[in-house]
């Protein structure tokens, strides 16, 4: 263990929402326990955070929830940096590496509604979100339902629910087990109904390339089992162009040991169209395993549904996509 007299504080570089902020408090702890140094948080606004009015997809751009925090880590003002890892472009700038990725919270796609459920929600009921992913998917289920682009924090969003703004809405439910909602939870959607987004539910710690002192914390802290999880599910994300907002999905699991299982999709904007590959294979090859997944579904037909999508104008519609992960 360090000795925390002869160490300086561990600077965390954070976003602002009351999320991030639980996050990166929840990675001081484990720092002050496990390495016995103390930590001090560095609040920096990014892209993603300072455009409120339009949807992530009309954008553009990748990493928008990141960028400016990996630029501080860069220039050497942060120490570390975390971040859910759906935010994080699949290829990271040069100098950089995730040091570790913490044990998983609830991967699952959360229904938030005055309604018991999404099979109970009637004809026509407004759903709020901005994620083509859940947009796309859920469309296949129920055509019939309206989508509202929907942004801001989880407290902002709630409150937009029960201000009756939408009729339901779709979080992630990480987010909200974490900050003590979980009482307002009415489903978590099964995979098979929305497949989670890459890296779902899981907190990544970005160090520089070589910091001895950072890594020596970080390799205390990660949990294999999520770390090939993740790997696998950012294979895909890499066979796919390094990150995209784009109706894309995949979960990985461990069913029993070494041995990882891999669902990735594709979809049109619409759901009509659904493209989906299986495979399992050993943990230790994770990556790997999801970029033969990606490129087996380019290959099925995914390269071209994405190429239309890429291509078709941009709108005041929350379906306008570009390429860059954003915070589901």
């Amino acid at each position: 263990m360090l000795t925390p007299s002869s160490a300086s504080p561990v600077r965390i570089g954070t976003r602002g929402s009351e999320l991030a902020l639980w996050q990166a408090r929840y990675v001081a702890e484990t720092i002050r326990q496990s390495a016995g140094l103390e930590s001090e948080l560095v609040v920096i606004k990014t892209t993603g955070d300072m455009i409120l009015s339009v949807p992530l997809s009309q954008v553009g751009g990748k990493g928008l929830f990141v960028k400016e925090i990996e630029e501080a880590l860069i220039a050497g003002t942060i120490d570390l940096a975390v971040h859910s890892m759906k935010d994080v472009p699949a290829f990271l700038p040069e100098g950089l590496e995730i040091g570790a990725i913490l044990a998983r919270e609830d991967p699952r796609d959360a229904f938030v509604s005055p309604h018991a459920s999404f099979a109970a929600l009637p004809t026509g009921a407004r759903i709020g979100t901005s994620s083509l992913r859940r947009m796309a998917q859920l469309k296949k289920h129920r055509p019939d339902l309206r989508f509202e682009s929907l942004r801001g924090n989880v407290g902002t969003r709630l409150k937009k629910l029960d201000q009756k703004q939408v009729d339901a809405i779709i979080l992630a439910a990480a987010g909200l087990i974490r900050l003590g909602f979980s009482d307002r939870i009415r489903e978590y959607l099964p995979i098979e109904l929305s497949l989670p987004a890459v890296g779902q539910g899981a907190l990544g710690l970005e160090c520089r390339v070589g910091d001895r002192r950072i890594r020596k914390i970080l390799d205390g802290m990660l949990d294999s089992e999520t770390s090939a999880c993740v790997q696998a599910e950012r294979g895909v994300l890499s066979a796919l162009d390094g990150g995209c907002q784009l109706p894309i999905a995949a979960h990985a699991i461990i069913r029993q040991p070494g041995q990882v299982e891999l669902i990735a999709r594709i979809l049109d904007v619409e759901g009509t169209t659904l493209l989906e590959e299986r495979t399992s294979g050993s943990a230790s090859d994770a990556k790997h395993l999801g970029e033969e997944a990606g490129k087996r579904l380019l290959a099925m037909g995914g390269q071209k549904i994405l190429d239309s999508i890429l291509s078709s104008p941009r709108s005041d519609s929350s379906d306008s996509p570009s390429r860059h992960p954003g915070t589901d």
